[in-house]
């Protein structure tokens, strides 16, 4: 009906008299006239409804006539209109149209032609006519089904009316009924509210006893625990002022020093002054349990906080200051190992941003999180702070209505005052400036040894009993969830109490509260006894690999002091952790768990002592290996511990005693300074020195023999030799025979680590080259005489590895893109290797290369890639790119011994076999002792050369390139061929191969000579020896053997301590310079020890010093007098050049007198 209704709306009745002007319409025209009559019932003339043939096709006859008579009726559309309208009956004309009458549409609905389209097209006018034939036609269709239903809705409404007259009559009955009920209802309800009422008044009576009886109940084991938990708030808060007085001042001042002193600040200096100013104050106070709780604690430590008081101070003052918006300052934290800045990824996880002040997107990163309120962490900080940023130190925010804004760089942020910053640095001791220190909070992060210790310990019982640590884990998490419960409990129950009014009894929450906080209270405690109790069995079972923790944290902290030494010595947290997780996965296994622990143990003092020595100078290892006896028995916990006063006596001997003051020395072929430390051993060591003065005094011809053998270190001491262990031994020889006191730390060394601890360490170049990767830099320290290529280049060309690019690059001005395409064209592929040489040339280089280690994606780079640099020492190489690498150094070993060792490592059998000449074999090895005789010599210092040359494994190579051109010219035939010259191999070797770097000529004499004693053909005879030993029967001899390998077990016979006379020098020679070796080293160990560091009741440093200065300003002389010295000269002629100089140098003696005076007296006030 709709459709036809739209039909009708697009008829135009002007275009229907159009079309009625038409004599001789379209045939379509006329079939559709011919379906609108035949829907009217007006009749037409063709009721057969004939097809006749018209233009090509078949067509239906029309009846032109009823259309023109249909269009003729002024009413056409209004019959149309009414054709769809019901009578009062709700029938209409529309619905009385039969089935003939569809039978006589259909052929013409059937007609191509016949469609809304066509109409539009070919018959325009009469197109809406066409549409509401059809329109009509399908309502017919479907009325057909709905007529009957309409008819059934016409008799089905006439009996509802019926239905509803009736209802309305039994409606009225029914409000007569409802009425009379409702006043018998209203009778009712009013006698049952004055039974509820009484009821009601019974129930409540009950309640309320009950309610009185569960709060007496609730309450009775409470009393006692709130009458003392009220007595100590009254205390509290009594001393609360104080307290917080204390706990500022800490926060404030205390973050840039370590646990001990933090300890004497806060319960020395500010308790006494809180005591001298009478302000109540806790004694002891611990800021730990005032400013936090344990579950707070606990939630930091599952964060990854170290669990240690230090740890736990540190992030006290980091989040007040962080969550004081207006006046906090921002943390900046001394992060060496890297443990702060992990906690603060994980603590501020969401949204944080990890940057640095040399990061292009440094501004960018800021402006966002000023702008989203969020944390960015500034990572790697310099001592000093980029000024940028001084806007955000001073918190130099301008408010705008309800915004907040920040000047940065001349530009205005946004701010939110949910903004936090955290910077951090790698510098374990930066010198600050004092204007960072007044616009931030210093903390300082370093992990401590027991820290540290705490950490290792659970790694250790995670990798050997899991089950334990798992079960560790879990019961902190169920101790820190119910004690947080507990909290809840309490804290709601006294909100309750706070807001309730009237009689508490009333209150039906409180008394359900305090009912489920007594019954939840009990629960949680029960489950708190039983965690304890399972907590006692764990740190039981713990405790048994508390050993393996310990010398972990003892070996840490000595790598952490060999940084004092060099800053190349860096050693990351996680480069440590990697070792101690290799000694516990690699060590051998084993039942008893004592035997376990003892293996790991040694295997893991042996990691860190190759990994360290194999990147340290040769100066140095002998200083890191007795440091490591030292330190690990120092901190032994059974009968060999070594004192503290017994280590302080061995770096320091009697260097504090004056001669003059001291006992008077028995004899005169005793050195003063052996004299002072024989004292200063009585005083400050183990017990069997108490009366070594009084031994030396009534034995001297014992003891001077002790002291004049060449070897004191292996023979017995007089008179005490069996009450000695080998560090007292140590200690005698560092006292009388300091030359000899290195030898001796070397036995004590074997003794306590083991042998292997005392011998050089040859270096494993290809073992480093297997256990890195091309993100783990592999960098050499450089020293005189050591070059590292050849190595590299020889270990590349086994390997089939290219250097990128070819023979390295050279760092120096403008070479910094070079470098760094090489360095990620070696990512490429497989991996190739990049060659960095003296970086300490382009150390900024060496930061974007850092940049780009840490942030490129280990999946995009080869397996087989390298990064090798070289470097000189160099204050400022960066710390991370430290850090991240492998530190080699590749200097020859001390001793002729194990310099031909490493000769032999630079060829195989092959080159044994090159040649049958009887000469060649023995030719080869003399010029592997002339090499390691020539670079052993520098240490005697100028008595060796008097120029230290750099002789390395290029000159041993280019001598033995040419040993080898000169065998092949002369040829395998010893009867045919050519005779050795030796005369010319002299030659080529001290005037052409190492003299071309000799530039004194009496060092190319001293050369020269050592070429014709070594390098001659008396090397031919059997038993010939370079050196031979008093008695005749051992010496430096010359191998004959065919094979490799009995060559290098030869060498073993070699003595570990060359005599000077190998060298062709005096025995005092050797004496100054084993002298000057253990001076060096001693106080090497002397100026890395923590300052602080004590032991039982030694004194400090600092005391010693002000000690020192005391007596230093006692015995300084008074300044003189000028007046009267020039009063004094003018008696006795001034005039004479004698009285001139006098004058001249009492003026600069007064000139020392008084810096010397204000030097100890401001040395005394800064300490």
């Amino acid at each position: 009906l709709e459709a036809a209704n739209k039909a009708l709306d697009s008829i135009d009745p002007k275009a229907l008299q159009n079309v009625k002007k038409l004599s001789n319409p379209p045939a379509l025209v006329k079939r559709i006239l011919d379906g609108v009559c035949i829907l009217l019932h007006d009749p037409i003339e063709n009721k057969h409804c004939e097809a006749v043939p018209e233009k090509g096709g078949s067509w239906i006859k029309d009846s032109w006539e009823a259309g023109r008579r249909f269009l003729s009726d002024m009413k056409a559309i209004d019959r149309l209109v009414a054709f769809k309208s019901v009578d009062e009956g709700g029938v209409g004309k529309k619905d009385q149209i039969n089935e003939e009458t569809c039978e006589l549409l259909l052929p013409y609905l059937y007609m191509e032609a016949w469609n809304p389209e066509t109409a539009t097209k070919s018959a325009k006018d009469v197109a809406g006519l066409c549409m509401w034939v059809r329109a009509m036609y399908d309502y017919i269709g479907i009325a057909k089904f709905v007529q009957p239903k309409m008819e059934a809705l016409r008799e089905a409404e006439a009996q509802l009316r019926i239905a509803n007259r009736k209802l309305d009559e039994k409606e009225a009955e029914l409000t007569l009924v409802q009425e009379d009920r409702s006043k018998c209802q209203s009778k009712l309800d009013s006698a049952k509210a004055k039974k509820q009422a009484l009821e009601d008044d019974a129930l409540a009576t009950k309640k309320r006893m009950d309610a009185a009886n569960g709060l007496i109940d609730a309450l009775s084991g409470e009393r006692e625990r709130w009458t003392q938990q009220s007595n100590e708030f009254k205390e509290r808060v009594r001393k609360l002022v104080g307290d917080v007085a204390l706990s500022c001042a800490f926060i404030s001042y205390c973050g840039p020093f370590n646990a001990e002193f933090r300890h004497t600040l806060l319960n020395d200096h500010y308790y006494n002054m809180c005591l001298k100013l009478k302000i109540p104050v806790t004694e002891n106070i611990s800021v730990v349990k005032f400013l936090t709780t344990e579950s707070q604690i606990t939630d930091w430590q599952i964060e990854g906080l170290p669990s240690d008081d230090h740890s736990v101070q540190n992030a006290i003052m980091i989040t007040s200051n962080l969550n004081n918006k207006k006046t906090g300052k921002f943390p900046l934290i001394i992060d060496p190992q890297g443990q702060g800045l992990k906690w603060l990824r994980s603590r501020y996880s969401e949204g944080v941003i990890v940057t640095q002040f040399t990061d292009k997107k440094f501004g960018d990163h800021l402006a966002r999180q000023l702008q989203d309120g969020k944390c960015v962490i500034v990572e790697n900080c310099t001592e000093e702070i980029d000024p940028m940023i001084d806007p955000v130190l001073d918190k130099a925010i301008v408010r705008l209505g309800r915004m907040q804004n920040i000047m940065i760089n001349d530009k205005p942020h946004d701010y939110d005052d949910e903004f936090k910053m955290v910077m951090t640095t790698r510098l374990p001791n930066p010198l600050f400036t004092p204007e960072l220190f007044a616009k931030t909070l210093v903390i300082d992060m370093t992990v401590t040894m027991h820290g540290l210790e705490q950490q290792l310990l659970g790694q250790v019982i995670g990798k050997e009993k899991r089950e334990l640590e798992e079960e560790r884990s879990k019961l902190i998490e169920e101790v820190n969830d119910n004690e947080k419960r507990l909290k809840e409990f309490e804290d709601r129950l006294l909100a309750q109490l706070a807001a309730s009014k009237g009689n508490l009894i009333d209150d039906d929450d409180l008394i359900a509260t305090l009912a489920d906080a007594k019954k939840a209270s009990a629960e949680i405690k029960e489950k708190l006894a039983v965690a304890q109790e399972t907590r006692k069995r764990i740190n039981s079972a713990s405790e048994e690999y508390r050993p393996v923790a310990l010398r972990g944290s003892v070996l840490y902290f000595l790598v952490v002091d060999m940084t004092n030494v060099s800053n190349m010595y860096q050693t990351s947290l996680p480069q440590f952790l990697g070792l101690f997780h290799d000694a516990i996965r690699n060590s051998e296994k084993a039942q008893l768990t004592a035997k376990r622990i003892t293996n790991i143990i040694n295997l893991m003092t042996k990691v860190v002592f190759e990994y360290m020595t194999r990147g340290l100078f040769s100066a140095h290892r002998l200083l890191f290996v007795l440091t490591m006896a030292c330190k690990i028995k120092l901190h032994t916990r059974d009968q060999t511990k070594l004192s503290h006063e017994a280590f302080q006596t061995l770096l320091k001997g009697g260097a504090a005693l004056s001669i003059n003051e001291a006992r008077v020395k028995p004899f005169q072929w005793l050195p003063d300074k052996a004299w002072l430390n024989v004292i200063a051993l009585s005083e400050g060591a183990p017990k069997a020195f108490k009366m070594l003065p009084d031994y030396i005094g009534r034995s001297e011809r014992a003891w001077r023999e002790w002291y004049d053998i060449e070897s004191p270190e292996s023979a017995p001491v007089p008179e005490i030799d069996d009450k000695l262990e080998y560090f007292d031994r140590l200690l005698v020889v560092r006292a009388l025979r300091e030359d000899r006191a290195m030898l001796a730390a070397l036995n004590y060394v074997g003794s306590v680590l083991g042998r292997e601890f005392a011998e050089p360490l040859q270096l494993d170049f290809e073992q480093v080259i297997e256990t890195t990767t091309g993100l783990t830099p592999i960098i050499f320290l450089l020293s005189q005489g050591s070059d590292p290529s050849a190595l590299i280049e020889a270990s590349a060309k086994k390997r089939k590895k290219q250097i990128i690019p070819q023979g390295g690059i050279s760092m120096g001005q403008g070479q910094e893109q070079a470098a760094m395409d090489a360095t990620l064209a070696s990512f490429v592929g497989s991996g190739e290797w990049a060659l960095l040489q003296n970086c300490h040339l382009g150390l900024k280089f060496l930061a974007d290369l850092e940049d780009v280690l840490v942030k490129v994606d280990p999946d995009t780079v080869g397996e087989e890639a390298r990064v090798l640099i070289t470097s000189e020492p160099h204050a400022k190489f960066p710390i991370g790119l430290l850090q991240m690498s492998i530190k080699l150094t590749n200097e020859p070993p001390p001793g002729i011994k194990a310099g031909i060792k490493r000769s032999y490592g630079w060829f195989n059998q092959e080159m044994l076999d090159s040649y049958r000449r009887p000469e060649w074999r023995p030719m080869l090895f003399a010029q592997c002792f002339i090499h390691s005789n020539v670079v052993e010599r520098r240490k005697f210092g100028p008595i060796g050369f008097c120029i230290p040359y750099e002789f390395n494994q290029g000159d041993w190579q280019a001598s033995v390139q040419f040993l080898q051109n000169h065998m092949a010219a002369i040829g395998d035939d010893v009867k045919k061929g050519a005779q050795v010259s030796w005369v010319t191999i002299r030659y080529m070797i001290s005037e052409i191969q190492y003299g071309g770097r000799i530039t004194d000529n009496k060092d190319r004499v001293m050369f020269n000579t050592i070429s014709e004693v070594c390098m001659n053909d008396k090397i031919l005879t059997p038993d010939y020896r370079f050196y031979t030993f008093p008695g005749g029967n051992t010496g430096y001899g010359i191998p004959t053997f065919e094979e490799y390998t009995k060559h290098k077990e030869y060498l073993d016979s070699y003595p570990e301590v060359d005599p000077p006379e190998v060298f062709g020098l005096h025995s005092n020679a050797d004496i100054i310079y084993r002298t000057r070796q253990s001076q060096l080293t001693l106080g090497t160990i002397l100026e890395i020890q923590p300052r602080g560091a004590t032991g039982g009741s030694g004194k400090s440093p600092d005391e010693l010093v002000v000690e020192m200065a005391d007596d230093f300003l006692k015995r300084l002389p008074n300044e003189w007098k000028m007046d009267v010295v020039r009063d004094m000269m003018k008696k006795i002629d001034d005039k004479k050049p004698l009285n001139i100089f006098c004058r001249q140098e009492i003026e600069r003696l007064n000139v020392c007198i008084k810096l010397i005076r204000t030097t100890l007296k401001d040395l005394k006030l800064a300490i």
